[in-house]
C-alpha cells in the first residue's frame, strides 16, 4: 500500500488536473456563446435571401438554373459528389469527431467517387491516414469560423460545381439543435437545390404587395446567379458555426464529466490517505506504548536488583 506522501503527490496531481478541466470548461462555454451571438447576428440577412428566392420561384417557376433540379427532378447524376467535412482541430470532444467521420463514411459507401474539402485537423489526419481522396484542405478555420472563411470556402466549392468538376456538393457537419444536447452528425445537399424548398403556391405570412405578374431586370436567370453564391455562403457559415457550437458543447461534457470523475478520485484517495495515516498513527501509539512498557519493566528490575 502507498504511504502517506505517494498519497498526497497523487491528490495534488489530481488537483491540479481538476483545474485544467474547468478552464477548458469555462473558455468552452466563453466560445460557444460568442459563436451563437455572431450567428444570430447575420441570420436575418440570410433569410431574408431565402425569402427572396421563395418569391423568385412563385413567380417564375419556370425558370432553370444550374443551382436547381430541374423540374424533372433527375436525381441520381453521374459524377462526382463534392463533401464538405467539418471536424474539429483536437479532441477531448467526447464522440464529436467519430460521429462526423461515421456520417461521411456513409455517404462515401453509397457512392465512391467523391472529393473531400475538409475542415478541422482531426479530419484531415484521418482522412491523409487512410488515403481518402481529399481534394481541399482549410486548416484554422474549425477553430474560428467567421464569415470571411466562410465565403472563401463556399467560393471554391461553387467555382469546382460551375466547372462541373463536382455534379452534386454535400455538407456533414453537427447540427446545434438547442443549447441542452450535443447535436447530432448529419448530412446535407447544398447543391443543387430541390426547387420544392424554395416554391411555394402561397403568399407568405406577412408579405405585402404579392403581384404574379411581376418583372425581373435583367433577368431571373442573371439574378439568381448573382443570389445564390451569397446563399450558399449562408449555409456553410451556418455548418461551420453549428459545429463549432456543438464541438464546444461536447467538450464541456467532456470536461465536466472529467471533473466530476477527478472528484470521485478525490474523495477515494482522501479516503485512503486517513487510513494510512491512521495505520501510522496508531502504529506509532502502539510502538511508543511497548516502549514505555518496556522501560517501566527495566526501571522496576532495576530497582528489585538494587534492593
Amino acid at each position: 500500500m502507498a504511504n502517506t506522501k505517494e498519497i498526497k503527490n497523487r491528490i495534488k496531481s489530481v488537483h491540479d488536473t481538476q483545474k485544467i478541466t474547468n478552464a477548458m470548461y469555462l473558455i468552452a462555454s466563453t466560445k460557444m456563446q460568442k459563436a451563437k451571438k455572431e450567428l444570430e447576428m447575420t441570420k436575418p440577412y440570410f433569410n431574408e435571401l431565402r425569402t427572396e428566392v421563395k418569391r423568385i420561384f412563385r413567380r417564375a417557376n419556370h425558370v432553370n438554373s444550374i443551382y436547381f433540379y430541374p423540374k424533372t427532378e433527375e436525381i441520381d447524376y453521374p459524377g462526382t459528389y463534392g463533401i464538405l467535412v467539418i471536424t474539429a482541430d483536437k479532441g477531448l470532444a467526447g464522440a464529436y469527431n467519430q460521429n462526423v467521420l461515421k456520417e461521411v463514411n456513409h455517404l462515401i459507401q453509397d457512392h465512391d467517387d467523391v472529393k473531400l474539402f475538409v475542415v478541422g485537423e482531426y479530419g484531415r489526419h484521418y482522412f491523409e491516414s487512410h488515403d481518402a481522396p481529399i481534394e481541399e484542405s482549410f486548416h484554422f478555420t474549425a477553430q474560428n469560423p467567421t464569415l470571411e472563411r466562410a465565403r472563401e470556402i463556399s467560393g471554391i466549392l461553387l467555382e469546382k460545381y460551375l466547372r462541373k468538376e463536382i455534379v452534386k456538393l454535400f455538407v456533414v457537419f453537427t447540427d446545434f439543435a438547442n443549447g441542452f444536447s450535443g447535436g447530432d452528425a448529419k448530412s446535407m445537399r447544398l447543391l443543387p437545390f430541390h426547387r420544392d424548398e424554395f416554391s411555394s403556391e402561397h403568399q407568405e405570412v406577412g408579405e405585402a404587395g404579392y403581384d404574379p405578374h411581376f418583372d425581373f431586370d435583367p433577368s431571373v436567370e442573371e439574378i439568381l446567379d448573382f443570389t445564390m453564391p451569397s446563399m450558399l455562403t449562408g449555409f456553410v457559415y451556418s455548418a461551420l458555426v453549428d459545429s463549432f457550437c456543438c464541438e464546444q458543447n461536447a467538450r464541456m461534457t467532456a470536461m465536466d464529466a472529467a471533473n466530476q470523475n477527478a472528484q470521485n478520485l478525490l474523495d477515494e484517495l482522501q479516503l485512503q490517505y486517513n487510513y494510512v495515516r491512521q495505520g501510522a498513527i496508531t502504529q506509532e501509539i502502539t510502538e511508543i506504548s511497548s516502549g514505555a512498557k518496556g522501560l517501566a519493566q527495566k526501571r522496576k528490575k532495576n530497582e528489585g536488583g538494587k534492593l
